[in-house]
């Protein structure tokens, strides 16, 4: 509890630091443990490859001790027939002295498993191994029986050394004299390359952990290296930070404001004098009454009536600019379709809209998004474009959805003194960006060039088939 108080009262500046250095730490910890688990691995392979080899050099080894002793008994074998046992007698004696090294030693097995030579083991002699098996349950006569029937092979058990009294592991090459019906080989312990493999993984395993250490020096260096450049850049980069946010709020209160005197503006200059007016042909009409003139009096209230209906229509679109129903109720398409004709029909601007009906449907932060964006763009080319001709085109695609505006104005100006839409511009960029769409802007300096607006977002934002099946509502966009 007392570290974790510690850790919430960091400064700014060590919060920074801290947050920096823990990409570089994560980053460092990764490239170690890949580090080690490919030089593990390389070693691995190599040390593989080195007991693999030693073993072949004891197998050959072996083979060729085998094939001498063959050799020697080959002129007795050959000329005896299956039952001499005077034959079997000399070669008994002649592979009985083939002792070589501490451990090394030639054993003959008949195929029912009697034990017929074992110089350095004699206790075997003479007895039936038949299912010897040796520590982890490895048949050992079994299988020397099974590889002389095919003729030769290896087996790999473990065996008690002569030497020691110790079981190593031991591997064995057998031949089989088929005539006499016996096993003749004899085996090498391994327990020098099992010790060399073990010392080279030892070996291995101590490199691994130098290079650990190794980066963790490095690392902590980093680290150190890290906190304190932020804490040099800490004061200039909080006062940038400060500003940026200064700046932006800023720019909030500023939409907010300029929204409510937008929606104050279109009260007082279009709600509030048609309601006046229709107190002012009320009154007259109620006087008209009191004096008797109900004659008089109709044409008043049918003023009153129509000014009713013009607010009632102003109210609705200063609602829809708010926020219109039909994007909720039918989709984009019909929405934007509903902002260009209502475009059309208060500016007098030839205005088009065309689209198609998507196979999928746009997420609803897409949808409003859009139709700000058109919003805006309309606003911007009935305030500064001067244009007589607009285009609002919307596309789904296999990248996402596409929404083009063009107009045949003057284009965007910089010249000083020159009304500029930048802040409607800037707030389309911010709108598509927090989406990961992207906004580009084509303006032509010529005399009606005109301006392209293409705003564009991600198939991420339009849901699958599955979700595009709303109840009560039209196909759209």
């Amino acid at each position: 509890m007392q570290r974790l108080r510690h850790l919430v009262s960091l400064t700014y500046a060590q919060k920074l630091s801290l947050v920096a250095a823990i990409p570089l730490v994560v980053a460092v910890a990764a490239i170690a443990v890949l580090v080690a688990y490919e030089a593990r691995a390389t070693a691995e392979r190599e040390i593989r490859a080195l007991e693999r080899s030693l073993i072949e050099a004891k197998k050959e080894e072996l083979r060729n001790y085998v094939t001498q002793a063959r050799n020697g008994f080959a002129y007795i074998y050959g000329r005896a027939a299956p039952d001499d046992d005077i034959a079997k007698n000399l070669v008994s004696q002649i592979l009985s002295a083939m002792i070589y090294g501490q451990d090394g030693f030639f054993f003959v097995y008949d195929y029912d498993g009697n034990n017929l030579v074992s110089p350095r083991q004699t206790q075997f002699i003479n007895r039936n191994w038949e299912g010897l098996t040796d520590s982890d349950g490895t048949p050992i006569v079994d299988e020397f029986i099974r590889l002389a029937r095919q003729g030769a092979g290896w087996h790999s058990f473990m065996w008690q050394k002569p030497s020691t009294g110790e079981e190593a592991q031991m591997i064995a090459y057998v031949v089989g004299l088929q005539d006499w019906r016996w096993v003749v080989g004899t085996g090498v312990f391994i327990d020098d390359i099992v010790a060399t493999v073990a010392n080279a993984r030892a070996e291995v395993e101590a490199r691994v952990q130098r290079t650990f250490l190794y980066i963790g020096a490095i690392v902590l260096a980093a680290v150190l290296i890290v906190f304190a450049s932020g804490m040099l850049l800490n004061i200039r980069e909080r006062r940038l930070a400060d500003a940026k946010l200064k700046e932006l709020t800023q720019r909030v209160f500023d939409a907010q404001e300029e929204e409510r005197g937008r929606v104050a503006r279109e009260l007082h200059d279009g709600i509030s004098q048609i309601l006046v007016g229709v107190r002012y042909a009320l009154d007259n009409a109620r006087r008209r009454l009191a004096r008797g003139d109900d004659a008089g009096a109709r044409d008043p209230l049918d003023k009153g009536i129509d000014h009713l209906g013009t607010a009632i229509t102003e109210v609705r679109r200063i609602s829809r600019d708010l926020r219109p129903g039909v994007l909720d109720d039918l989709g984009l398409g019909p929405a934007l379709k509903a902002l260009t004709d209502d475009f059309r029909d208060r500016t007098g601007i030839e205005t088009e809209f065309s689209t198609v009906v998507f196979r999928n449907r746009l997420d609803q932060d897409s949808k409003i998004a859009l139709y700000r964006i058109a919003q805006e763009a309309l606003t911007n080319i009935e305030r500064h474009a001067d244009a007589s001709h607009v285009t609002i085109d919307l596309r789904g695609h296999k990248k996402g959805a596409t929404m083009r505006i063009t107009d045949n104005g003057r284009g965007l100006r910089t010249d000083p003194g020159t009304p500029s839409p930048g802040i409607g511009l800037r707030n389309m960029q911010e709108r598509i960006e927090q989406l990961d769409g992207s906004l580009r802007i084509l303006s032509s300096r010529a005399p009606r060039g005109g301006t392209v607006i293409e705003a564009s977002l991600p198939l991420s934002h339009l849901l699958p088939p599955q979700e595009d099946a709303i109840p009560n509502r039209k196909a759209g966009t």
